[in-house]
């Protein structure tokens, strides 16, 4: 039976949210890693923790947001292969991708150890939770190779079109982590380092067992071990899809440890208070997030087969399903934010900060519902390098000045300085629509007159 699902024909609204589905419950249980954590923690463990585990995790999220990016070159890549229908050069796509990862897992883990102390220090972190911090990205850090593979595995199956298989992988990693996270906090007592034993020992668990189903299904492309090599014109055209997305993910990564960094600087309560807020940010950006992912593999294959009249179809649909969720989760965080802060913790002054925090970034719903499904459509059609310019220009243009500036308006307000995100949202809209206009289409008439000649 084959693995790879085509979305050059038939419907589009359907398969789109056949295959969305699966995108937003995995990124739903991905989730649970740092809310698990951070849920555990703020019910067993000190405030210190809990700030040691969001600046942490604030640090690791960055990371693996970079990774991601780098791996959506491989997404995009198979996709336009499958559409093409060439299954030989995805084999060698796909074994080039396994070698260029697995040294860039080293890399990443190596550069980690490293420089624990050098991050704990750019972030601020609390003196009450500074050797926390340092314990928990110590502990992560041996972890990154089952991070990277994790989203390997994910950005080669959503370039077949099956999202279920990432699914799988989650969801065990997802279940093995509260376990785990029950054991070593609350009855070993552990605290953040806790936390990061159950993240790491869930992750590798999980990328075993998903090896073991890869290995009992029928792959839809030819691939032997030979394919299995460091292939320089493969691993440069991932790089030259992923690269600009990792960078400007690197960036934006950047500009919220920045963000962190200064609400570190106003003392452990705001700290963990936005550090909890941005656990429900992460739940309330997951639904554009996964319309955005799904939308760059969409369109690929569409791109691939030169049906670019169904990927501007599948753009309006993503928009007006993100937009409908978008307005429920803006309404849910705006005025019942004391709620949804208070799952993760006990402590009244941080659930307080946390829902402060949270109103502005309830803003942010309507906008990102926008602009993270027009990202996915430039990504799936290769403009990569466009979505890394908007990202960068939202991210130092605007969010991390007016964060800053914020900061030093008394009485210092999280509402004022979580503003920030919305605003570089909104320039980033504005961005994505005139690109539209006047330059990606032009760029779509010139590819499809190629293909005619």
């Amino acid at each position: 039976m084959s693995n790879t699902v085509s979305f050059t024909e038939g419907k589009i609204l359907g398969p789109l949210m056949k295959f969305a589905g699966p995108v937003i419950l995995a990124l739903v249980l991905q989730s649970f890693y740092g809310a698990v954590d951070l849920l555990v923690v703020g019910q067993f463990a000190s405030s210190a923790d809990v700030s040691a585990v969001a600046t942490g995790s604030q640090i690791l999220s960055t990371l693996t947001n970079i990774i991601a990016g780098l791996a959506m070159g491989t997404t995009i890549l198979l996709g336009q292969q499958i559409g093409e229908g060439k299954t030989k050069e995805a084999g060698r796509s796909v074994g080039a991708s396994i070698v260029f990862f697995a040294i860039t897992a080293v890399a990443i883990s190596m550069l980690m150890l490293l420089n624990i102390h050098g991050m704990a220090d750019i972030m601020q972190a609390p003196a009450e939770a500074y050797d926390a911090t340092c314990s928990y990205v110590s502990i992560c850090s041996w972890g990154m190779v089952f991070v990277v593979a994790y989203n390997l595995l994910g950005s080669l199956f959503r370039g077949l079109g099956n999202s279920k298989i990432p699914l799988i992988a989650v969801a065990i990693a997802a279940v093995i982590n509260i376990f785990g996270d029950l054991f070593f906090v609350s009855v070993l007592h552990m605290g953040a380092a806790g936390a990061a034993i159950a993240t790491v020992a869930s992750q590798a668990i999980a990328v075993a067992i998903s090896f073991v189903i890869i290995l009992r299904i029928q792959l839809p492309f030819e691939m032997d071990r030979s394919a299995v090599r460091f292939d320089k014109h493969i691993i440069g055209r991932i790089i030259h899809f992923g690269f600009p997305l990792a960078l400007a993910d690197a960036l934006v990564g950047i500009s919220f440890l920045i963000i962190m960094a200064i609400v570190n600087s106003l003392g452990v309560t705001a700290s963990a208070g936005v550090g909890v807020a941005e656990k429900v940010c992460a739940f309330i950006m997951l639904v554009p997030s996964a319309f955005g992912q799904s939308m760059a593999a969409f369109v690929a294959q569409n791109y691939g087969a030169k049906k670019l009249d169904r990927a501007h179809k599948a753009l309006r649909y993503g928009i007006l399903v993100s937009l409908v969720i978008g307005t429920a989760m803006a309404w849910a965080s705006f005025f019942h934010g004391d709620v949804l802060c208070g799952i993760f913790s006990k402590d009244a002054a941080v659930v307080s900060a946390g829902w402060d925090y949270l109103r502005a970034y309830s803003i942010d719903c309507f906008l990102t519902s926008i602009f993270f499904c027009m990202n996915g459509y430039f990504n799936g059609c290769g403009d990569t390098k466009f979505v890394m310019i908007q990202s960068i220009i939202g991210a130092f243009c605007v969010r991390v000045p007016v964060s800053y500036l914020m900061s030093k308006v008394t009485p210092v307000s999280l509402f004022r300085i979580g503003l920030a995100t919305p605003a570089s949202s909104l320039l980033q809209v504005a961005m994505c629509v005139l690109y539209m206009i006047f330059a990606a289409r032009r760029k779509e008439k010139q590819y499809l007159a190629q293909a005619v000649v």
